[in-house]
């Protein structure tokens, strides 16, 4: 097609458009008059469609703007909501774990007051054993003395009746002598009758002396088998007691990964090879065998001194909490933020006491670095605790501590983001969750 054609087509179009826009917008004038003169604007068909268009843009547009953001509005408040929602439950969840967190205190201390009674009992029980002991020998010796008197007098008895049948042989021949000698016979015949009167009389005071004595070997033997009996329960009471008291222990320290025997080892070296602060005692002097209730005394005995040493060692790893008063966990052990958090946050007021959780020496106290006002002290077992970012630090360094004792006071020195303690618990100069230690004393503690 050559120039002129396509010419022709383009106004073709042109004017199909034209009578398009013609029959939707037919061409108008606007006059304008004045009071000298009057004018018109003529509005083309193509104008009326632009301005059309433009007008029906800015309409849509608003429409469309004024839908987002009534939407925005409502989502925002939907999610505002949502948040609130969020933060309540937070909130009551909070809550809920602060109650079951006072509730596992107040247990802890009941177990604890129930764990003291139990060893006061023990000690009590013990004593019991030991005079029921030492009384069952004072009969074992009083009943050897009794059957020693006993076979002696049974001796004197049969001489007595020796003697006796001898005077009444004599007798019975002073008797049958001859006449011409009975004047001779009468003095030896008043003789042997008082004589036989005499051993008579000996005779019943041996017999009842014989009765007696076995009367009181019966009674003694009576009271050894009631004796043995007392102290046959006081066995099972305390066998029993050390298997409730002694199993939990063992519990709590394999749980917190420490070897029970190398840990009563080490406890036991601090009392200067003795054994430990209880030894097994021998009832016997005589180089005898010990009998089957010195061997149960002795492994009772053994027993108690395992508890007093796992008791002490109690004492010496951090199984406590650094807090005694209310407060909340905000950070547990463990990679947070691609960093490695190496303790637990704990999160109460400003000035909260601080505790120590185990006996120990303190090898710092003062500021470092992050940390802020720093406590740690050093225990037993190669256990090293840290308290973080106190307010006030209230020991020195190389001071010994007891569990419980108080070193500070909580605050939020060093690189801090609020008012925490953060504590940490290293073995072997290596990081570990404190809360292994915490867990396993919640059912001992």
């Amino acid at each position: 097609m050559g120039p002129r054609g396509q010419v022709t087509v383009r106004t073709g179009l042109a004017i199909r458009i034209h009578a398009l826009l013609e029959r939707f917008f037919p061409e108008r004038r606007l006059f304008l008059r004045s009071d000298t003169d009057t004018r018109f604007i003529r509005l083309r068909s193509g104008t009326q469609a632009v301005a059309f268009l433009g007008v029906s843009l800015v309409v849509s547009w608003s429409i469309i703007a004024t839908a987002i953001l009534l939407m925005d509005s409502i989502g925002a408040g939907n999610f505002r909501d949502q948040a609130r929602r969020d933060q309540e439950t937070y909130q009551q969840r909070l809550n809920q774990l602060s109650e079951e967190r006072d509730t596992r205190a107040q247990e802890a201390l009941a177990a604890q007051d129930r764990f003291n009674s139990a060893l006061d009992r023990i000690s009590l029980m013990q004593s019991q054993l030991l005079q029921s002991e030492t009384r069952r020998r004072e009969l074992e010796t009083g009943i050897e003395v009794i059957q020693s008197t006993l076979r002696k007098t049974m001796k004197e008895r049969e001489a007595v009746k020796t003697r006796m049948a001898t005077l009444e042989t004599a007798l019975e021949e002073g008797e049958a002598a001859a006449p011409g000698a009975e004047a001779a016979g009468d003095g030896a015949v008043s003789l042997l009758s008082a004589e036989l009167a005499r051993t008579a009389r000996e005779r019943d005071r041996i017999q009842q002396e014989a009765q007696v004595a076995m009367s009181q070997a019966d009674q003694m033997a009576y009271d050894m088998k009631l004796m043995e009996e007392k102290n046959d329960q006081i066995f099972r009471q305390l066998e029993d007691a050390m298997t409730v008291s002694v199993e939990p222990l063992n519990k709590m320290f394999k749980a917190a990964g420490m070897d029970p025997e190398d840990m009563l080892d080490t406890v036991r070296r601090g009392y200067s090879g003795t054994g430990g602060p209880m030894t097994p005692i021998s009832f016997s002097t005589r180089s005898e065998m010990p009998t089957l209730e010195e061997e149960r005394a002795n492994r009772l005995l053994n027993e108690m001194d395992d508890l007093n040493l796992y008791r002490i060692a109690a004492q010496k790893a951090p199984f406590s909490k650094p807090l005694k008063d209310p407060f909340r966990y905000t950070s547990g052990f463990g990679r947070r933020w691609g960093r490695m958090h190496k303790g637990t946050d704990f999160a109460a007021p400003m000035g909260t006491p601080i505790y120590s959780t185990a006996d120990g020496i303190v090898i710092h106290a003062g500021w470092m670095s992050g940390y802020g006002r720093l406590v740690k002290i050093q225990h037993e077992f190669g256990i090293e605790t840290r308290y973080a970012h106190m307010s006030k630090i209230r020991v020195k360094k190389g001071q010994r501590v007891s569990r419980g004792e108080r070193i500070g006071d909580m605050g939020n020195s060093g690189r801090s983001t609020g008012t925490h303690l953060h504590y940490e618990v290293r073995v072997g100069g290596k990081a570990v969750n404190p809360m292994i230690y915490i867990k396993a004393a919640n059912d001992v503690f």
